[in-house]
């Protein structure tokens, strides 16, 4: 295979979940696996859900944050993942509605689980973003049969993130106890990203291609442009954003950019996933016993905490 054209070096990591030291484990391979030029002026996408499971949410924060200023040179880019909007939600950080509508109008179509998942009923909860309340909630069913855990306070484990700012889980303090900066960070995450001109290996040689990177994918069989636009409107009209959180609905590229040929980057699905041009760079999961994992383009190649470069 001949060398790819030089260019900017992108690199595509995955749910952290909370856990600090693999991030911090995986950047230092990362830095170890790239020339220092290219590594200094590399695309970072980081491709969402920084909360929940892993104990050290706020110190994950600290070091996203903390990139821009040690690393100058490069881009990052930091999406938002279906853990960050609920995060989010909860701190009253989202854009409101573009119809003039309050959140509350969300709750309906999903009010059946709300005894199920113990919905927040706190203070602030009366126009909260449905994700919000079922975030800080107190799940009545303590395991989770899917995964093989016990739930961590709420449907979408958010217990380690309250105690990481020093608060319990679902307490409304957790508004005061978040820093500025961290607030910021939330507000101004993507919810998708695209990039020109990304080249890649493939079987057929080094492509160059279009890059959109969403935390779980783009729905097939809707309007691909259409998708996009509400994506980058942050639409918040919507009680469950599918780009965000869906499954089998996102999991493929839709046939409309087949043709471009376009990547399609996510985290989301517990899953590592590289097929043709659909990249899902999730191993971790969230998992305390799975690496968290990124990917680097052109090269195609993964990198994990725990591999043995940094030492």
């Amino acid at each position: 295979m001949s060398e790819p054209p030089k260019t900017r070096a992108v690199i595509c990591v995955g749910d952290i979940h909370g856990f600090i030291t693999k991030l911090q484990s995986l950047w230092k391979n990362l830095e170890g696996s790239l020339d220092r030029s290219e590594f200094e002026t590399a695309t970072l996408i980081f491709l969402g859900d920084y909360c929940d499971r892993g104990p050290a949410t706020r110190q994950v924060i600290d070091f996203l944050i903390s990139l821009p200023s040690r690393y100058p040179r490069q881009k990052h880019v930091f999406l938002c993942g279906n853990h960050d909007l609920a995060f989010a939600a909860f701190l009253r950080l989202l854009p409101a509605p573009a119809d003039g509508c309050g959140f509350s109008e969300g709750w309906r179509e999903y009010e059946a689980s709300e005894e199920r998942e113990g919905w927040f009923k706190g203070e602030g909860y009366e126009d909260m973003h449905l994700q919000g309340r079922r975030w800080s909630g107190k799940i009545k069913v303590k395991f989770n049969t899917v995964k093989g855990t016990e739930y961590q306070g709420s449907i979408y484990d958010a217990g380690p993130t309250f105690e990481s700012y020093g608060v319990p889980h679902g307490s409304a303090d957790l508004v005061k106890a978040v820093p500025d900066d961290h607030k910021k960070f939330l507000a101004d995450l993507v919810w998708v990203h695209e990039e020109d001109d990304v080249f890649v290996n493939t079987d057929d040689g080094v492509k160059c291609c279009k890059l959109i990177a969403v935390h779980a994918g783009l729905e097939k069989g809707k309007d691909v442009k259409e998708q996009l636009k509400l994506l980058k409107a942050r639409d918040t009209r919507v009680p469950k954003v599918e780009a965000l959180s869906g499954r089998k609905s996102v999991w493929d590229i839709p046939e409309e950019l087949t043709a471009s040929p376009a990547i399609v980057v996510s985290g989301h699905h517990a899953k590592l996933h590289v097929e043709g041009l659909r990249l899902i760079i999730d191993e971790g999961g969230g998992y305390k016993d799975r690496p968290v994992a990124a990917i680097i383009l052109p090269s195609m190649k993964i990198i994990r905490d725990t591999d043995e470069l940094a030492k």
